[in-house]
């Protein structure tokens, strides 16, 4: 039976496991938003939602806690800094799952993992110029710079004026 053995086990060993949670909750709190398999979002999420807890207390204790899962100063510092105030009046469920459907190589389902609070920005649109194969885009006309006699002489006159 297994009672009470709730830890997913994604055939690795206990280290290989550590380190690869780590470093998706690391990745997942710099980034917002990480693609990943269903089963590892479901591993993952569960240490991300303790290190938000961590960040919200905001103690050296918690912050030394942080560092020692996720092995990554820059992702505990935008923890600490960022999400643990975002979610402070917030009681759990930080993280969601959105998923994606299978992965063309071996079929493996995805899923996002994100905050709660991400919004996504949206994409700059490219700017098409249509130009015709052969010709060549029109150069712009530089722009004429004053000589330093003349912008002088402007800025004595403003001065002499105030």
């Amino acid at each position: 039976m297994r009672h009470r053995k709730d830890t997913l086990k994604l055939g690795r060993t206990a280290a290989h496991r550590d380190e690869l949670l780590g470093s998706l909750v690391s990745h997942l709190v710099l980034a917002r938003r990480i693609q990943t398999t269903v089963v590892k979002a479901k591993a993952a999420r569960r240490l991300a939602e303790r290190m938000v807890t961590l960040a919200k207390r905001n103690t050296l204790a918690s912050r030394r806690a942080a560092v020692a899962r996720l092995h990554n100063q820059d992702a505990v510092a935008a923890l600490f800094e960022q999400l643990g105030p975002a979610f402070k009046d917030r009681q759990g469920g930080y993280t969601r799952i959105v998923r994606l459907g299978q992965r063309l190589g071996d079929g493996a389902e995805t899923a996002l993992l994100e905050w709660v609070n991400f919004v996504p920005q949206p994409k700059a649109k490219k700017k098409d110029k249509k130009e015709k194969p052969g010709e060549k885009p029109e150069a712009k006309a530089p722009e004429k710079k004053a000589d330093k006699k003349t912008e002088k002489k402007a800025a004595e006159k403003s001065k002499a004026k105030a």
